[in-house]
């Protein structure tokens, strides 16, 4: 399979939508170095929330070949007609919905997604800031960026398969050790693929995944209603301020 990745001069563009930047790049820096992973994950679904460009569901199907379905969404229907120009320039095919996330397909999707991709509108900006129309809904998180993250992540939850995985850009300023947190209660391992320093941010490409030793503590956490220190000790530990930082194939 090719381990190609989408061509930035191949990527279409429109004034209303986000092109490529550090945030894309390391995700699909975060892809590559996850490759092994997936090819051997055999993912039959895979999903983009918030598609932009197309850059991110474009080098996912480069990685992991055409054998998988791919879905890609948007809010923006800018973003969905560039994207689509995108695939097609690569010789790559996914299906594209204009959708809030993943309005009206989690009843369709449900359980059956196993690799889902998200750069999501992850900058913290006032709440009236939040979904409007155009390119500010790339990016307008909301107060400490996590508006829109915090409602992607009962999504992913609910359409992630058993096997699912989801990979996600966050900032340090989203707090990604409380996601973490929330997503081990949810009964999901975690950990940082790429970490990356830019001139303006601190970024972290984290790989999620359903876990059964994380089922039984959330399952403890539940029951006690407290988090041991152990548990907040190893979340805590994975967000040091390392650029380049990549994490080994060995693990999930």
């Amino acid at each position: 399979m090719s381990s190609r990745i989408a061509q930035i001069r191949l990527v279409s563009s429109h004034p209303e939508v986000y092109e490529p930047c550090d945030d894309s790049f390391a995700l699909v820096d975060a892809l590559l170095a996850d490759r092994k992973n997936l090819l051997e994950h055999q993912p039959t679904l895979c999903l983009e929330l918030g598609c932009g460009s197309g850059y991110v569901i474009t080098s996912l199907a480069l990685i992991v070949g055409q054998e998988a379905h791919y879905i890609a969404t948007d809010i923006n229907p800018h973003a969905v007609r560039v994207t689509r120009e995108t695939l097609e320039a690569h010789g790559v095919h996914a299906e594209l919905i204009t959708t809030n996330i993943a309005s009206g397909l989690q009843k369709r999707l449900a359980g059956l997604v196993d690799v889902i991709v998200v750069n999501p509108p992850y900058v913290p900006t006032p709440e009236d800031e939040v979904g409007h129309e155009g390119i500010a809904s790339a990016w307008a998180g909301g107060e400490n960026g996590r508006s829109v993250i915090d409602k992607i992540l009962p999504v992913a939850d609910n359409l992630l398969s058993e096997k699912g995985w989801l990979y996600m850009v966050t900032l340090t300023e989203n707090n990604p050790s409380e996601i973490c947190l929330q997503m081990k209660e949810k009964g999901y391992a975690s950990r940082i693929i790429v970490q990356r320093l830019t001139e303006e941010e601190n970024l972290q490409i984290i790989k999620f995944w359903r876990d059964f030793d994380s089922q039984l503590e959330a399952k403890g956490m539940v029951a006690n209603k407290t988090v041991s220190s152990r548990v907040m000790e190893s979340l805590l530990s994975q967000f040091h301020i390392m650029p380049f930082l990549r994490g080994s194939n060995k693990q999930q």
